[in-house]
């Protein structure tokens, strides 16, 4: 039966097995490959990195090995922009593109001086804490946990310094369709969204869910639903119909 790879890259803060659940909810057909950064989780030992050009070309190093059936990357804020970093990394290397890149959650890099934060200098602790209950994605009790906090917040210290550090580089246009999910509740807004299409050469679209920046957890279902109808579609022009059509 055929397969194909969702690498998945986390948003700011966040291990990447935030996506771990996500196996339960999507077809034997599609497999999700959380991609896991330097100095959390499985890769805690490794020092933060807040240079995004340079962790894309470090992650793509890691990930051309691996490419050797259909795949797609997807990326929510932070992850949004590093999984198109990404699939820029790969082309250098000359390896097999992406199906489809999933931007969710974040302006098209384009836009990102239009959000009314500035992260390009480090933040205290109480401006980290203070945003991440703007943000309305940690409960209370973890914010209120000192120890969970100092494992957390230079992590959320970094990638804050990676978004706001973060400079354009104009580039031929990605050969790979771009859908766009954002958050209908986000601060992220419509025209910067809408900007994603400025960055390929073949396809996109916007999906706009219900929720706040963390929708892709509040509404989970329609989320996977999203990524596995445009993923079947790519899918079949590559794989027998009826083998994707089999489980979906």
């Amino acid at each position: 039966m055929p397969r194909l790879n969702l690498f998945c890259l986390p948003y700011s803060g966040a291990s990447a097995m935030v996506y771990s659940r996500w196996r339960r909810g999507l077809p034997d057909w599609l497999q999700v490959q959380p991609v896991e950064l330097p100095g959390r989780g499985a890769r805690l030992g490794e020092p933060l990195q807040t240079d995004m050009h340079a962790l894309a070309r470090q992650l793509a190093g890691e990930l051309a090995p691996r490419l050797d059936q259909p795949y797609a990357l997807f990326g929510h804020s932070l992850g949004a922009l590093l999984a198109f970093e990404i699939a820029h990394a790969l082309g250098d290397l000359a390896s097999p593109p992406p199906l489809a890149l999933f931007a969710s959650g974040t302006a098209a890099p384009t836009r990102r001086e239009e959000y009314e934060k500035d992260y390009s200098q480090p933040k205290t602790d109480e401006e980290l804490v203070a945003e991440l209950r703007d943000l309305q994605g940690t409960p209370e009790e973890v914010l209120d946990n000192e120890e969970l906090m100092s494992l957390t917040l230079p992590v959320l210290r970094a990638d804050f310094l990676m978004c706001g550090r973060y400079r354009y580089r104009p580039r031929p246009l990605l050969e790979l369709p771009i859908y766009v999910l954002g958050g209908k509740e986000d601060r992220s807004s419509m025209e910067q969204l809408l900007a994603w299409q400025e960055e390929t050469a073949v396809g996109f679209s916007l999906d706009m869910v219900a929720g706040g920046h963390f929708f892709i957890h509040e509404h989970e279902s329609r989320v996977l639903k999203l990524i596995r109808n445009n993923l079947s579609v790519h899918l079949r022009r590559v794989q027998p119909c009826s083998a994707v059509g089999a489980d979906a």
